[in-house]
């Protein structure tokens, strides 16, 4: 009942009330990428969705365009700026992503949203993190986020596709604003992004 209904429902009222909440500051924020990417605020990329559909997610930009004297892109350690820097070390680069909640692309709890490339790499019981919304933030976020392995991260998002329920939500919810606060499992390295996923043959 409460994942085909109310799940739902607790996201589009949440992410309503939590853009009204956070409107200050997510204006003060697209201002500041503003002047820092000059003239860029957002960074858009189309990512699968719940039954593989595919939608376009919303995140601050973190990152400019920087290229080299050969029309290179800098590497990504080149291209975060402080800003960018500081809001990923509190997830102020995924407010956006309530637009994408409200809107019905994600929902607030769910397995993170991943390359469109990625999918033809799953297991079959892989996959089964696409027969829900992605999410904000997850079961894999609050349970090591960075320090996992690609096998563990996709373990714990089908664990989560599994067990759905309200009391698991909260859980989750509670323990995201700990770890965000705390700064847990933020990527303290020089690599700014995570590795890539090489398929289930790769270590």
């Amino acid at each position: 009942m409460y994942k085909k209904y109310f799940k739902r429902l607790f996201d589009i009222i949440l992410s309503f009330i939590g853009l009204i909440i956070i409107s200050p500051f997510f204006c003060i924020f697209a201002i500041l990428c503003l002047f820092v990417n000059h003239g860029s605020i957002f960074y858009i990329q189309e990512r699968p969705g719940m039954d593989n559909k595919i939608f376009k997610i919303i995140k601050f930009r973190t990152m400019n365009n920087k290229i080299s004297s050969n029309d290179m892109l800098y590497s990504d350690i080149h291209r975060i700026t402080k800003l960018g820097r500081f809001m990923r070390a509190f997830s102020i680069d995924e407010l956006p992503q309530l637009l994408n909640v409200l809107k019905g692309d994600m929902s607030l709890i769910g397995p993170r949203p991943l390359l469109i490339k990625y999918i033809p790499l799953y297991s079959e019981s892989q996959l089964k993190r696409h027969n829900v919304r992605p999410g904000m933030t997850g079961w894999t976020q609050v349970n090591g986020r960075n320090a996992l392995s690609w096998h563990e991260k996709f373990d714990l998002d089908v664990w989560y596709v599994d067990h759905i329920s309200f009391l698991l939500d909260i859980k989750i919810f509670l323990m995201t604003l700990l770890k965000v606060l705390s700064r847990d499992g933020i990527n303290h390295s020089k690599d700014v992004v995570m590795r890539p996923f090489k398929g289930n043959d790769h270590k």
